[in-house]
C-alpha cells in the first residue's frame, strides 16, 4: 500500500485592473480553482478611471497558478498576473496578461528568475539571424518585458493595497 502525499504549493494573484462588473466573476473563478468561496478586497485602480484592483495570496496544489491564468484570461478591460512558488518537485511559474499582449508564462525558479528553455534561446538567435528581429527584441519578449511595460503603471499604482491569504482544500 503506498502513501501519496499531496505537495502544496503558494503564490498570489494581482488583479491590477478589472472594471467594478467583473470583480464578482473573478472571485467565482479563483474560488472554483482553489476549491473555497473567495472574497476579496477591491480597491480603486488610480491608473484606470472606473477599475478596481485586487491581491491574493493563495496555497494549493502545483499548477494552480496555472489553472487561475487559464480562467481568467479572454476576458476584456482584465490585466493580472499570477505567481506560482517552486515545490520540492515543481519549477514556480508566472503568468501576465493584458487584453493587448494576451498570456505570457514563464517557468521560475528558487529565487524567482525566470528560466529560459534552450530551445526558445536557439529559435530567437535564428530569428535574429535571419533579420526578422533583433536579438535584444526577442530576448526582451522570452523575459516578458512587454506585458511589465504595460503593468509598470498599474503595479506601481496599487503599492500599500491589502493582501489576504486562501489556502486551498486539498
Amino acid at each position: 500500500m503506498s502513501t501519496r502525499t499531496t505537495t502544496a504549493t503558494r503564490g498570489v494573484l494581482y488583479v491590477h485592473s478589472a472594471p467594478s462588473a467583473l470583480c464578482p466573476h473573478i472571485e467565482w473563478a479563483v474560488g472554483g480553482v482553489l476549491g473555497v468561496s473567495v472574497n476579496v478586497d477591491w480597491t480603486p485602480q488610480p491608473a484606470q478611471a472606473g477599475s478596481y484592483r485586487a491581491e491574493l495570496s493563495w496555497s494549493g496544489s502545483p499548477g494552480s497558478g496555472a489553472q487561475m491564468a487559464s480562467a481568467l484570461r479572454g476576458w476584456n478591460h482584465l490585466r493580472f498576473e499570477v505567481t506560482e512558488e517552486p515545490t520540492a518537485s515543481t519549477e514556480g511559474a508566472r503568468y501576465s496578461y493584458t487584453p493587448e499582449l494576451g498570456v505570457f508564462h514563464a517557468v521560475t525558479g528558487l529565487h524567482g528568475d525566470i528560466m529560459i528553455p534552450e530551445d526558445r534561446l536557439k529559435a530567437a538567435v535564428v530569428k535574429a539571424a535571419l533579420g526578422d528581429t533583433t536579438l535584444v527584441a526577442e530576448v526582451d519578449k522570452l523575459l516578458g518585458k512587454p506585458w511589465d511595460d504595460e503593468l509598470e503603471t498599474f503595479r506601481h499604482a496599487g503599492e500599500g493595497a491589502p493582501v489576504r491569504w486562501l489556502h486551498q482544500v486539498v
